[in-house]
C-alpha cells in the first residue's frame, strides 16, 4: 500500500486525519444472536486481536466490558435499551438520524486521555442483505473495523474482506496494516498524515 492510500484510510470526511488503536485490553459483550453466533463473533475478535498482538480479556476492570456489540431489525429498538441513551450521547437523535438513511452499521468511539481508543459500541441492523451473509463475514468484518480507528469512508467503496477460494478473508494488506498499526514503536494516535509514511514504512519492514 503506498502512503496515500494509507492516509485515505485514516482521512475523515471533514479532512482532518485521526488514527488511534486501543491501549487497554478489548472485552466484548454482544447482545441480541444466539450462543453459536457469539462464539463466531469472539473467534474472530480473537483472530485480529491475534493479528494485532493485542489482548482480548473477559473484564475490563473500570468498565466491565469496552466493545459492546448490538444486533437488532430496527433502529427504534436501541432506544428501550437500558442506560444505554448514558453511554452514547444523543442516542434518541442518532436512532432517527441512522433509520432515515437506511443504514444498517455504526460504531460509536469513546476516548482515553490521550486519546486512545476507550469502548466503542458497535450497531448493527440485520436487514434482508445482512441476514443473507454468513455469520463468520460479518463477524470478521467487525472485527477488522474495531481493532483502529478507521476513516468513517474507509471501506465504504471497498470491503476490508475479500474472496479466497469458498473462504472469506481478512484483505492481506490490510491485515499487514493492522500488525504495523500495534507494533510499539509506532504511536497510539497520530493526528498528522506524515504517520501515514512511518506505516509505509513498517509494512516494507513486514
Amino acid at each position: 500500500m503506498t502512503p496515500e492510500e494509507i492516509a485515505a484510510l485514516f482521512t475523515r470526511s471533514e479532512g482532518d486525519y485521526l488514527f488511534a488503536r486501543w491501549t487497554r485490553p478489548i472485552v466484548p459483550v454482544v447482545f441480541g444472536v444466539e450462543d453459536a453466533t457469539l462464539s463466531t463473533l469472539k473467534g474472530a475478535l480473537r483472530a485480529i486481536t491475534g493479528l494485532a498482538g493485542h489482548p482480548m480479556e473477559e473484564t475490563d476492570p473500570e468498565q466491565g466490558a469496552n466493545l459492546m456489540i448490538f444486533f437488532f431489525r430496527d433502529w427504534e429498538e436501541l432506544n428501550a435499551v437500558p442506560d444505554l441513551g448514558r453511554l452514547v450521547e444523543g442516542l434518541d437523535g442518532l436512532t432517527a438520524r441512522l433509520a432515515a438513511e437506511d443504514a444498517t452499521q455504526y460504531r460509536h468511539f469513546r476516548f482515553e486521555e490521550t486519546g486512545a481508543i476507550r469502548a466503542c459500541f458497535v450497531f448493527i441492523r440485520m436487514d434482508e442483505s445482512l441476514s443473507d451473509l454468513p455469520a463468520e463475514t460479518i463477524a470478521l468484518s467487525l472485527a477488522a473495523q474495531v481493532i483502529l480507528l478507521w476513516s468513517d469512508r474507509a471501506f465504504r467503496d471497498r470491503s476490508p474482506l475479500a474472496r479466497a477460494g469458498e473462504a472469506v478473508i481478512l484483505r492481506p494488506e490490510i491485515g499487514t496494516l493492522i500488525r504495523a498499526a500495534y507494533d510499539p514503536v509506532m504511536p497510539v494516535v497520530a493526528h498528522d498524515p506524515s504517520h501515514a509514511l512511518r506505516l509505509a514504512a513498517r509494512l516494507g519492514a513486514a
